[in-house]
């Protein structure tokens, strides 16, 4: 059974008896939500019906307070929902036989090192946040991965322009390996040239010409380092999952296998599996997005694990 229809089954079983749960407290919250709206509003009128500024003063304070409660209230649902659904996916995960010791934490982020490790990026952030951090072992290799913001000042004019958003995965391998290959979106060439120009320093070359896919040379730009085996390193069932997935999607993806070392990253516009206020969060589509977008990158670990 492919594993989207295992998923199903397991979310029906397990996921949606959670996310009614969590749904009913939703419903709660937004009719506190709402009548709070209510009164506040009606308190407003009155005391400007009565006019009386010390009046005014003194609702001042219980309202303040109020609103700190409701905050409060927001918050809290909002930081318990996550975890609980990520955690039932992360169980799911765990039964397949390569993947363990899953572990999840809401408020850790990869470092900074890390993510320029990558030599994927180069930027001067001027915002770097992270959260949803996840940790295991994907056959004999270690891997961290999370949910990053990466924002720098532009360029032309002023403000900020994104760098990265989306997940971000970086994996150990067990054993000492050579070799270096990074890839970029092929018609996003134009803004990584800064990227591309510091790899290159490193002795690295294009070796579109050693990839025989087609979709994938067409799909990507291929770097990598003097003596590197590209075939080896990025085998054809693996360019074969990537393209199918960018296709199906429509999300970018950038890696590099630098030794022992992997960094794989897949855009995200939004959050994922942040749950809504004023509607409903049962939705399969929501919880089937994040679980495919790890899966590839774990699968591109494992099939790495596997060759190597």
């Amino acid at each position: 059974m492919r594993q989207l229809d295992k998923f199903r089954i397991y979310y029906n079983h397990t996921i949606h008896p959670e996310l009614m749960r969590m749904e009913r407290k939703r419903i709660r919250l937004l009719r506190l939500l709402i009548f709070s709206g209510v009164l506040l509003l009606t308190v407003i009128l009155f005391e400007f019906y009565v006019n009386i500024l010390l009046f005014t003063l003194v609702l001042a304070i219980p309202i303040v307070f109020y609103l700190i409660f409701l905050g409060y209230r927001i918050r809290q649902f909002l930081q318990t929902f996550k975890p609980h659904i990520m955690k039932l996916v992360l169980n799911f995960m765990q039964e397949e036989p390569n993947i363990g010791q899953l572990k999840y934490e809401p408020e850790k982020s990869l470092s900074k090192g890390t993510f320029f490790a990558s030599k994927l990026f180069v930027c001067k952030p001027a915002i770097f946040e992270g959260e949803d951090f996840i940790s295991g072992r994907v056959g004999e290799m270690d891997f961290e991965l999370c949910e990053l913001n990466v924002e720098e000042n532009a360029v032309v004019g002023t403000g900020l322009q994104n760098v990265f958003k989306g997940i971000f995965l970086h994996a150990i391998f067990a054993e000492e390996t050579s070799g270096q290959v990074a890839c970029w979106p092929r018609h996003l060439k134009q803004y990584f040239l800064r990227s591309i120009k510091e790899f290159t320093w490193l002795d690295a070359y294009n070796t579109d010409d050693e990839i025989l896919y087609e979709p994938f040379r067409e799909m990507f730009v291929t770097y990598a380092a003097s003596n590197t085996h590209v075939a080896g390193i990025l085998s054809e069932p693996m360019q074969e999952a990537i393209v199918a997935y960018c296709e199906f999607t429509g999300k970018e993806m950038y890696f590099s296998f630098l030794g022992k070392h992997i960094f794989l990253a897949v855009t995200e516009p939004r959050d994922l599996m942040e749950p809504y206020i004023w509607r409903s969060n049962l939705s399969f589509e929501l919880i089937r997005s994040f679980l495919e977008d790890v899966s590839l990158l774990l699968a591109i670990v494992e099939d790495f694990d596997k060759t190597h």
